[in-house]
């Protein structure tokens, strides 16, 4: 797959709700939104990332788990300098999903997480650990929630944190990287 070629058809956060949410996934997504905040030792770490990194979201303005996933990348890509995100609807662009289809199927969110150079570093989607745990105990609802009641604060922090591990996971990868470090002399 060209990442970089995929990455120009992908659109930032407002421009993607814009062109593939109706009014009620907007409202959603924004509802959502407005309930996250960063831990301040959060917004601390996500600062200190110097390694440009590309996060590319496959997903959809209609599901749950998007409501509360890309609302949590939106934050983390604004107070990460070094990361830009942006959003890809898997309807729209199937040869994407194809490209990462998981356990056979088509699920979204996806994150394909990419060099300066557009490079693949790693991938992390559907759920987070956190979201699967929930499920597990929980063992009830829709296989996809439909992102109407927003989830407990409690909830949203692990996913949150959970964004997070993986972000850093991936920008420490680069930073490490020899290839890159040969690149920038550091």
């Amino acid at each position: 797959m060209d990442w970089e070629q995929t990455w120009s058809r992908s659109l930032p956060y407002g421009e993607f709700l814009a062109t593939h949410g109706e009014a009620r996934h907007q409202e959603r997504w924004q509802r959502m939104y407005d309930q996250l905040a960063l831990k301040p030792e959060e917004r601390a770490l996500l600062a200190t990332f110097a390694r440009r990194m590309h996060l590319l979201c496959v997903a959809g303005a209609w599901c749950g788990d998007c409501v509360l996933q890309g609302p949590i990348l939106q934050k983390i890509q604004e107070a990460c300098p070094a990361l830009e995100v942006r959003f890809i609807d898997r309807d729209a662009h199937s040869d994407v999903q194809d490209a990462l289809v998981l356990n056979a199927g088509r699920r979204v969110p996806v994150v394909v997480f990419l060099s300066e150079d557009f490079q693949e570093c790693g991938r992390y989607g559907d759920r987070t650990l956190s979201s699967y745990r929930r499920m597990a105990r929980e063992r009830l609802g829709p296989a996809c929630p439909t992102g109407i009641v927003p989830p407990d604060d409690e909830y949203t922090a692990a996913v949150t944190a959970d964004w997070i591990d993986e972000v850093e996971r991936i920008q420490l990868m680069l930073r490490l990287s020899a290839r890159l470090r040969q690149k920038h002399g550091d």
